[in-house]
């Protein structure tokens, strides 16, 4: 259940609407962040402040990449999958990352830090090929340059969790 607060940040965000609808991707965001994820009693409450079915809120959650129905890890790593980056080996990099953390596409590694997703154009191709990890882009990738980051983020995680 969301606390207080949240829920009013909620509820201004979709007063500011014409249509309460307008700010559904807003409000799946803010209890993803909430919860970690969009988890089903997220979604039932998402749609309640909005005004809408839980099924209305589920079409528009699948829509989305970033939008996550199941537990992700503190990294989610988006691996593009894009043209260009295919053309620059960004399969290699998408099994390399999966193998190198143990975990097919979409789990979470045993320790909680990571997940691999596969997802389209990052608009990055002049870095191709590239990924995104909670926003932040790598680009030019190679397995090395991979490792690099993973063992950054290892390092990290290691040290006070953010607060969401």
């Amino acid at each position: 259940m969301i606390d207080q607060a949240t829920e009013e940040r909620i509820k201004a965000l979709i007063d500011q609407a014409e249509s309460p609808r307008e700010k559904a991707v807003d409000v799946m965001f803010i209890l993803q962040r909430h919860y970690g994820y969009l988890s089903d009693t997220a979604l039932e409450e998402g749609a309640a402040l909005l005004g809408l079915t839980p099924l209305e809120l589920e079409e528009l959650a699948t829509f989305y990449d970033f939008i996550y129905r199941r537990p992700v890890g503190r990294y989610v790593i988006h691996a593009c999958d894009g043209v260009v980056c295919w053309m620059f080996h960004a399969s290699g990099i998408f099994s390399y990352l999966c193998e190198r953390l143990g975990v097919e596409p979409g789990e979470v590694t045993p320790d909680g830090l990571f997940t691999v997703l596969p997802t389209s154009c990052l608009g990055d191709c002049h870095h191709a090929p590239s990924m995104l990890i909670n926003g932040r882009f790598y680009g030019s990738l190679t397995p090395d340059k991979v490792d690099r980051v993973l063992d950054e983020l290892r390092r990290e995680a290691s040290g006070p969790v953010p607060r969401r």
